[in-house]
């Protein structure tokens, strides 16, 4: 489906796919307006983690620049704005947020769908989107903020819920500002000193395992917000990457025995994006373009699965048997997974069976 930062936050929360993060300072406006990495519905320019200290001035004119260089090709005609992928800003902290935002003019804001707050918990997060409020009067336009949830305090067990709680109160009082809730998988790794390789998952971390299984239980409660997965650190880009065309090939069995399907940085990645959607994640931060086609793909829905969602949405009560005759759908409990999944649906398409995930891998960049 096509799609902007105008489109209604209940559909456009579930539209970011793989978000690709780049460093601020990467002059990538030519990329977008030649459209290099089809598929790129959401990109983030960091001034965080990706920038050092004393590179962050740079990063802010060459951010202006990108967006001025847009701006230019849409006028002349060069470029469309339906086919401007969602831009966002990782800004450094809130005096960072505060002085970039100052740079900015109407005309820069219209491309803009909002901001990512690093590192975001109850002593900064007021700040954040209070300023954020005021941006969004100012201009008049919807702006959006994605809170980064990978502070120490959700780490650390015994402080953990209680900080959650407070962010919780804090994002519910923007919530129609608050587009999607992201967490810092390499920021709570690091708390423990411990980095996944390519063999596990984020899941296979227990210490990591338990931090954002605490943050899907506080924010997806009743689908209020869509939690997006986290980064995935390994990338290999081949010549020619196939997968290996097996006729009755069992796309998540053979992930979960760990069959070989194309290589270690790939499969990795299929097997973490099976568990993500398993555990309601929706998208997933990026930091390489060969990643595009595999987290948009996972996200596209199976036509059985799809069947049975509209079965749960378009029945009053009870139980009834699925459309393909295999399981049972209860309409109360299953009511919020058909929501999530008709949502997915809309922006992620609807695939014959599991095999036909491998045609949407394929897809060229």
């Amino acid at each position: 489906m096509e799609f902007d930062k105008y489109t209604d936050r209940s559909m456009l929360q579930y539209c970011l796919g793989a978000t690709m993060y780049m460093p601020g300072n990467k002059d990538f406006a030519q990329a977008i307006i030649d459209q290099k990495y089809k598929g790129l519905a959401s990109m983030v320019m960091c001034f965080e983690d990706a920038c050092k200290p004393e590179d962050v001035p740079a990063a802010e004119i060459n951010s202006i620049a990108l967006l001025d260089t847009i701006n230019e090709a849409i006028k002349a005609g060069k470029f469309e704005y339906k086919l401007l992928p969602l831009i966002f800003f990782r800004v450094r902290n809130v005096e960072q947020f505060k002085h970039f935002a100052s740079m900015l003019k109407l005309e820069h804001v219209k491309l803009i769908a909002g901001f990512n707050f690093p590192k975001f918990n109850v002593s900064n997060g007021e700040d954040y989107y209070r300023h954020l409020r005021e941006l969004n009067e100012k201009f008049g336009e919807i702006i959006y903020g994605m809170p980064i949830i990978e502070d120490r305090c959700v780490a650390f067990k015994e402080s953990r819920i209680q900080e959650l709680i407070g962010i919780k109160e804090i994002i519910d009082r923007y919530e129609d500002l608050v587009l999607n809730i992201r967490v810092g998988g390499t920021d709570f790794s690091s708390v423990f000193g411990v980095r996944r390789g390519m063999s596990y998952t984020i899941y296979d971390m227990q210490t990591v395992r338990s931090c954002l299984c605490d943050i899907l239980n506080v924010f997806t409660r009743d689908n209020q917000y869509t939690v997006s997965g986290p980064v995935w650190e390994y990338f290999r880009a081949e010549k020619k990457m196939r997968f290996q065309p097996l006729p009755e090939f069992d796309f998540t069995t053979a992930l979960i025995k760990h069959d070989a399907i194309l290589n270690d940085a790939v499969d990795g990645l299929l097997r973490e994006l099976v568990l993500d959607k398993a555990n309601g994640f929706i998208g997933k931060t990026i930091i390489h373009p060969t990643h595009l086609n595999y987290v948009n793909g996972i996200l596209a829905v199976v036509k059985e699965e799809y069947e049975d969602a509209l079965q749960v949405m378009n029945t009053s009560g009870g139980v009834i048997k699925s459309s393909g005759g295999n399981k049972m759908n209860e309409i109360g409990p299953h009511k919020n997974w058909a929501e999530k999944l008709y949502y997915r649906a809309q922006a992620y398409g609807v695939i014959e069976n599991e095999r036909s995930y491998l045609q949407l891998f394929t897809l060229v960049n």
